[in-house]
């Protein structure tokens, strides 16, 4: 099993290049299944998350094929439409496959996804909303089975915010007989770039980026390509990494726009953050001062990013309250924080973080993928050498970190 070896101490600075969004590629490399026609996609990381789902597409019948950053899907032939458990089992984003597979086929059968443990996804609202769209839905020896001649067009109200719920029904509604309205969708960038893909292949969708969102059901889509927006969340954590180090570091193929909340933060925490047309440039200070901060669905502070605040806060000056309001289970980097000096108490869904002058390297066990970014922020400033182990997390969302970190003049390099 592969681990990362980081000696601390370096202050990082330079210029590196933010790759493409994997919370955006992975519902748009789903929307291909929507068209008979081949679909492109440009600036698609290499992710491991990335490798299982073009896997899982194979499987059903998709042809793809992949150059650098770009990937043809062509779901033409498409002749089994099933999600596995042993494809869909280490990855939530599986899910995503459901709303298209039944909107263009009439049937699917999707494997209950896994995933990190951070707390319970549950998929009851895309369910619910297949439903309302008159599909005949069953949850059976861990699968979901959902069947319908064609779905129609409804109303939809989610009980909660939910990502890939608004993204799923989303899609499934391009294909439906009239109109439907999903109320209190998510607002998050990754929707908006997946409605601006559909849009390009023919779907006739409104307001995607506000709570209320309108698709007009179309007869059929076609091919088209789409660039993948950039990683916001892998802009915020080079970002962080450069703050705790008091570095100077330029990110470019990215923008302030998506990072509104998170920018805020790091300027109260004493940076320079400036935003350029495609590239941000934040500047830090030798030490940095606590930030609180609460999670809550975009445009609010994003649960991404909670962990590699918690790092920073670590070695900043003064007190910090995390208040982690979207996952249940996401305080369990604390601890390997712990083991590396940082003065913290954990009560409930609140952690109250003590700045302390100077964290000590030691071996540590990244517990889910942004839980490995805060291990390996914290360790760029620990003294000595800190081994983080299990960092096949780390490969499900972050692409060549180590090498992007190195660019940076960080002392890192992984074991295998």
């Amino acid at each position: 099993m592969d681990k990362l070896l980081i000696e601390g101490g370096v202050r990082l600075s330079g210029e590196i290049a933010i790759s493409g969004a994997k919370n955006a590629a992975l519902p748009i490399l789903c929307a291909a299944l929507l068209t008979s026609e081949p679909v492109t996609f440009t600036n698609v990381p290499r992710l491991n998350d990335i490798g299982t789902l073009l896997r899982l597409l194979e499987q059903m019948g998709v042809k793809v094929s992949r150059d650098g950053d770009t990937v043809t899907l062509d779901a033409g032939g498409v002749n089994n439409p099933v999600a596995s458990y042993e494809m869909v089992k280490t990855m939530r984003a599986s899910i995503l496959v459901l709303g298209p597979l039944v909107a263009r086929f009439g049937e699917a059968q999707v494997s209950l996804p896994g995933g990190c443990a951070i707390g319970a996804r549950p998929v009851d609202q895309h369910i619910k909303g297949l439903q309302a769209m008159g599909a005949e839905v069953k949850v059976e020896h861990g699968y979901v089975h959902a069947k319908v001649p064609k779905l129609k067009g409804a109303r939809l109200f989610t009980d909660m915010v939910t990502v890939t719920g608004t993204e799923n029904l989303m899609m499934a509604a391009c294909l439906a007989d009239g109109e439907t309205v999903i109320e209190n969708a998510a607002r998050e960038p990754e929707v908006v770039d997946l409605a601006n893909c559909l849009v390009a292949m023919g779907a006739q969708i409104s307001g995607a980026g506000g709570d209320v969102i309108r698709i007009k059901g179309v007869p059929a889509l076609h091919g088209a390509t789409h660039r993948i927006m950039p990683d916001r969340i892998e802009t915020g954590t080079y970002l962080c990494a450069a703050a705790i180090t008091g570095g100077d570091v330029r990110v470019t193929g990215t923008s302030t726009c998506y990072l509104d909340a998170v920018v805020d933060k790091l300027m109260d925490a004493g940076c320079e953050v400036i935003g350029e047309r495609d590239a941000i440039r934040l500047k830090a200070p030798a030490r940095l001062t606590s930030v609180s901060l609460r999670t809550a669905p975009y445009p609010a502070f994003p649960t991404d990013m909670q962990a590699q605040f918690m790092a920073i806060n670590a070695v900043a000056n003064g007190t910090a309250v995390i208040r982690e309001t979207i996952f249940e289970n996401r305080f369990m980097h604390a601890v390997e924080l712990q083991r590396l000096g940082a003065d913290l108490r954990i009560d409930g869904n609140t952690a109250f973080v003590k700045g302390v002058e100077r964290l000590q390297g030691a071996t540590v066990m990244a517990t889910d993928l942004r839980a490995s970014a805060s291990l390996i922020i914290a360790a760029l400033v620990a003294e000595g050498e800190t081994t983080v182990d299990r960092i096949y997390h780390l490969d499900r969302g972050y692409e060549r970190l180590e090498e992007k970190l190195s660019a940076l003049g960080a002392r890192v390099r992984r074991i295998r």
